[in-house]
């Protein structure tokens, strides 16, 4: 469900803001989600009484940062960081299994277009380069019964993306064999409803925890995290990992 309450303000200067997305909020309308009326940048918009323009994009499940620029200029050029790789972020994700303790996924991906962007169908459409690292920072086993064991093995995971390619995270993992929990798209079913059963947890367990780049204005390395909130957080203590420490952690 999507979030009615005041959008939670992270960082504001003259040039852009940020703040703390709700998991289940769209970033702005899509033609596939005709029956949604509430929007970050309609909501952020009507709260500071001010125009702004996203300039990166989080999926609908996803929480945690999201950055928008407050005028034109700043929009191109934070745009430009984002595409080119120039921002490094860092997510959270509870995800099935136990990965290595770490290890890089250098895997090229085949773009996928916005919901309402139009395709020609004889373009070719050849896999990008895409890589993301990852560190393993928690296991847990629980008595969730799968098709070949009595009890089901998790993980949460701390990943860096080089690359941005769309669902990149979420894709890749898939290809790995370790789903975020909650992926209704990369992700099984019957095993996300019974870990929501058991945890009382439903949402997409991946969230953008810390971000950095150089701010539009004097080139300043701007550092920027959202602590996990809500149902993500609790899920933590529920499976005994709250004292972790990550990168959204403020000391």
């Amino acid at each position: 469900m999507a979030c009615t309450e005041p959008l939670t303000l992270l960082h504001r200067d003259a040039q852009l803001v940020v703040i703390d997305k709700p998991p289940g909020l769209l970033v702005h309308r899509t033609v596939l989600d005709r029956h949604e009326t509430r929007f970050a940048v309609q909501m952020l918009r009507d709260q500071i009484g001010q125009r702004v323009s996203p300039v990166h994009r989080l999926d609908r499940g996803t929480s945690g940062l999201l950055v928008f620029a407050l005028d034109s200029d700043t929009a191109r050029t934070l745009s430009a960081e984002f595409a080119t790789q120039r921002v490094s972020k860092t997510y959270l994700a509870v995800v099935r299994g136990w990965p290595a303790e770490s290890g890089t996924i250098d895997y090229p991906l085949k773009r996928q277009a916005d919901d309402a962007e139009w395709q020609d169908a004889r373009a070719e459409n050849r896999p990008q380069e895409a890589v993301t690292h990852w560190r393993r920072l928690a296991t847990v086993e629980l008595p969730l019964a799968n098709d070949r064991h009595p009890t089901s093995r998790y993980a949460l995971l701390e990943l860096t993306p080089e690359t941005g390619r769309r669902h990149q995270i979420r894709r890749h993992l898939k290809h790995i064999a370790h789903p975020i929990i909650g992926d209704a798209t990369y992700g099984k079913g019957p095993h996300n409803r019974a870990f929501a059963a058991h945890t009382g947890c439903a949402r997409l367990l991946l969230h953008c925890a810390a971000m950095s780049f150089a701010h539009p204005a004097d080139g300043a390395e701007l550092h920027l995290t959202a602590p996990l909130t809500g149902a993500f957080r609790q899920l933590l203590q529920t499976l005994g990992w709250q004292d972790l420490r990550f990168a959204s952690d403020p000391n």
